[in-house]
């Protein structure tokens, strides 16, 4: 005699269709360690591009950003428009660069492609994978290796409770009415 859990708990209580069956946590997280390594240039171009423009325009060097915070602050604008116009872009038209790579697609809860306001609230929500920790840390005024150790535990701990959603997303992609499915074949 064997046992089996109840109906409710079972995996496959309420399966996706076929064509938005969810990747695995793993490609998931292989997407985005790829998407970090493929935006490095991208930000390091936009921020090579923003201190050109700041020193011909102020005179300011990049190694004067700390003794003047407005430097820093233009710095972390431009880069929050930067990501913020890459990656509501390519939501829009389905796929970024990696996602493409990894055969992952992002959708809306219907399957759809998703509008740029559903890709502009994704990108807001999207920060719950850094801002909590960096929060947690600015009181204490840790180094950079010690909000690194941070920042990669809590991206740890926010991709396992991906575990819990019934569709096995992402909690921002709860959120903001986004689904990640697998790329369907055309």
């Amino acid at each position: 005699m064997t046992m089996s859990a109840p109906a409710n708990l079972q995996p496959s209580a309420h399966p996706s269709p076929p064509d938005l069956q969810t990747p695995s946590l793993k490609r998931r997280m292989a997407c985005w360690l790829y998407e970090g390594m493929l935006l490095f240039g991208v930000m390091v171009s936009s921020g090579l591009a923003y201190f050109i423009a700041a020193y011909w325009l102020t005179g300011l060097a990049p190694g004067d950003m700390n003794l003047h915070p407005q430097l820093k602050s233009g710095l972390q604008a431009i880069s929050f428009l930067v990501l913020g116009v890459y990656f509501i872009w390519m939501w829009h038209r389905g796929q970024t660069l990696a996602m493409k790579t990894w055969r992952i697609e992002m959708v809306d809860l219907q399957g759809q492609r998703v509008s740029r306001k559903l890709a502009f609230k994704r990108y807001m929500a999207s920060w719950l994978w850094f801002l909590p920790p960096l929060a947690a840390a600015a009181p204490f005024r840790l180094s950079v290796i010690e909000v690194t150790v941070l920042t990669l535990g809590w991206v740890a701990i926010w991709a396992i409770l991906s575990r819990f959603h019934p569709q096995r997303q992402f909690w921002h992609d709860a959120l903001a009415g986004t689904r990640l499915i697998s790329a369907r074949t055309t």
